[in-house]
């Protein structure tokens, strides 16, 4: 039986799995969705687990990673179109660094994409500031410059060297919401879907940016789109974010 494992490495709170890191990880699980090009659907039912092994099995079309007895994480090929984010230049995305809430105050230090508590070389340090809103949704830009620790596993390293595909769900999953207002919205992912066009290569800056969508109640949504030094759209996700009590998470 497939497992699906989330070493604590790639954590968000302490205790539970980065949600863009565990929904890309269960994407490669699912039949063509680690191809370039597909676009997944993951929805987190429950908060991932950390070096635990999930069982995978299929369930009425999708790819079902359980823990405790229930679905944790469930994933499956989606045909939709995705909003790609208005791009910004690689030097204003490095000047919205500064202006980071996370720099301040940041709930959730130790994720591995946006924690400010991660070393350079541990977590992807992405840094999102504010940048002009488009269309009245609001932005959230920074670089991420993938490190060789997120290169993919399964491929030799060299000069093609390139950052793994969860890694890369990863560096779209945050960025959303400081896009939106995480800063004064405590939020966690209720479900990403993303399309990779492309690998990022190792050493190669990229910039990354989140918008706001819309929110419903409790709900919240975004997409965030991942260009690479010229410019070109490396990958696009929409996500959806849950307003929940911080006490749930101290």
């Amino acid at each position: 039986m497939t497992e699906l494992i989330v070493p604590s490495r790639f954590c968000g709170p302490p205790s539970s799995g980065n949600g863009g890191w565990t929904a890309g990880a269960l994407a490669t699980l699912v039949d063509g969705g680690g191809s370039l090009g597909a676009t997944v659907t993951v929805s987190l039912r429950q908060p991932p687990p950390l070096d635990t092994p999930m069982p995978v099995a299929e369930d009425d079309g999708w790819t079902v990673a359980s823990y405790d007895g229930r679905a944790a994480v469930r994933a499956r090929v989606d045909e939709r179109p995705l909003t790609t984010v208005e791009p910004v230049a690689l030097d204003e995305a490095l000047a919205a660094e500064a202006r980071f809430p996370g720099l301040e105050h940041h709930p959730f230090a130790t994720c591995f994409a946006c924690g400010t508590a991660r070393e350079e070389g541990d977590g992807l340090r992405i840094f999102p500031g504010r940048v002009d809103d488009v269309d009245g949704f609001t932005r959230a830009a920074a670089t991420w410059t993938p490190h060789v620790s997120t290169a993919d596993p399964d491929v030799e390293a060299g000069e093609d060297a390139h950052a793994s595909l969860p890694a890369t769900w990863a560096a779209l999953d945050c960025v959303g919401a400081w896009g939106a207002d995480f800063g004064e919205r405590l939020m966690v992912l209720g479900s990403m879907t993303a399309r990779i066009d492309a690998r990022p290569r190792i050493g190669e800056p990229h910039v990354v940016i989140g918008s706001s969508r819309g929110q419903d109640g409790r709900k919240t949504f975004t997409a965030a789109t991942l260009y690479d030094a010229d410019g070109r759209v490396v990958g696009t996700a929409e996500h959806l974010w849950i307003a929940i009590d911080p006490a749930a998470f101290a």
